[in-house]
């Protein structure tokens, strides 16, 4: 059962390719980005991924060209899991690949931003590899993962691994775009408050926190322990970020039975993959 359950877990994050791409991020030698000693290793090997991933999605819709450039160039509705597992593919060969597969993985990333542009609701135009955006995306992202490790993962980190980590994380921004990505805890906060005059809950956006969190397609049986999952990644959110998607705000409840039932689901997560 636990074999089973950790194949399909792993299947649905992975995709058809996964066995044969993990063979091969793992298994090829050569020089990696990161030696096995990083914090982008921990963070990202962990079971916490599932919880951060979701939260980043949600954070990231709050800049509205962000949002527009998903909206109308990723088909997130009708392949939701496709997309997951591009993303889960591309945070994986960049953070445990060779580094050449790391390095063209992050060519291909940029080659499709090249062709994402546009114009938002609002009239203001949008392009993917703009280093703005690019950051905002990045510093979402990573705000996110390293929340949720602290929060669910088996061993967080010390404040040295953190800064360590939003380092490491930095090499990666750098090869997409991002100019001058935060390097430490603190600047990673930083930029973050940095962005929020630029922050609002758009349609769009609205539209796509529903989509996550209420209707994504799944068999009946996953929906009781996603509805788990959803619950933590919305309690992570700070209270600015959930009144412009209209996502409720309960501390009290939050910092107990979600907070429970978080580590419950993560931890049942960590166990089937550790087999799977």
């Amino acid at each position: 059962m636990r074999d089973g359950l950790g194949q399909r877990l792993f299947g649905m994050v992975a995709g058809p390719e996964g066995p044969q791409n993990r063979a091969r991020i793992h298994d090829t030698p050569g020089p990696r980005w990161f030696g096995e000693d990083r914090p982008i290793r921990q963070v990202h090997g962990d079971a916490s991924m599932f919880v951060g991933g979701l939260r980043a999605l949600l954070l990231q819709s709050l800049h509205p060209l962000a949002m527009a450039g998903v909206a109308e160039h990723s088909d997130y509705r009708g392949d939701p899991w496709g997309r997951l597992q591009r993303t889960s593919t591309f945070l994986a060969v960049t953070t445990f690949g060779p580094a050449d597969d790391a390095q063209r993985a992050v060519d291909k990333v940029r080659g499709i931003h090249r062709r994402v542009h546009g114009v938002a609701a609002d009239g203001r135009p949008y392009e993917a590899s703009d280093p703005h955006l690019l950051e905002w995306v990045h510093v979402a992202e990573v705000d996110s993962f390293l929340r949720a490790h602290q929060l669910y993962g088996a061993e967080p980190l010390d404040q040295d691994g953190r800064d360590g980590y939003v380092a490491d994380t930095a090499r990666v921004a750098a090869a997409l775009g991002v100019v001058d990505p935060p390097r430490t805890e603190a600047e990673l906060r930083q930029r973050i408050s940095d962005y929020r005059p630029e922050l609002t809950g758009t349609p769009a956006a609205r539209e796509a926190a529903k989509f996550l969190l209420l209707t994504p397609p799944l068999p009946l049986l996953a929906k009781p322990p996603y509805a788990i999952l959803a619950a933590t990644s919305v309690a992570m959110l700070p209270a600015w970020a959930r009144l412009p998607l209209r996502l409720p705000y309960l501390p009290p409840l939050e910092a107990t039975a979600v907070r429970v039932a978080g580590r419950t689901l993560v931890g049942g997560i960590r166990w089937a993959l550790a087999r799977g």
